[in-house]
């Protein structure tokens, strides 16, 4: 699994960083998604497709890279 996130679409909801705060954060001048891990280990795969499906912009997205 490789993420990407689209700093310009994120409207700063936080949902991503309460369901996966080790991948995902914010930054603290305006809410803005910040990618922690890119690549993360396979137990966190479940809860990061979570956090793209609350995500309510769409500004991450998934690819079976790794």
């Amino acid at each position: 699994m490789k993420i990407t996130v689209d700093q310009d679409k994120c409207c700063g909801a936080g949902s991503c960083v309460l369901l996966a705060p080790d991948v995902f954060d914010q930054r603290d001048k305006d809410g803005i998604v910040v990618l922690l891990d890119a690549e993360p280990p396979e137990p966190l795969h479940a809860t990061v497709r979570e956090a793209v499906d609350v995500c309510p912009t769409g500004a991450i997205a998934l690819s079976d890279e790794a």
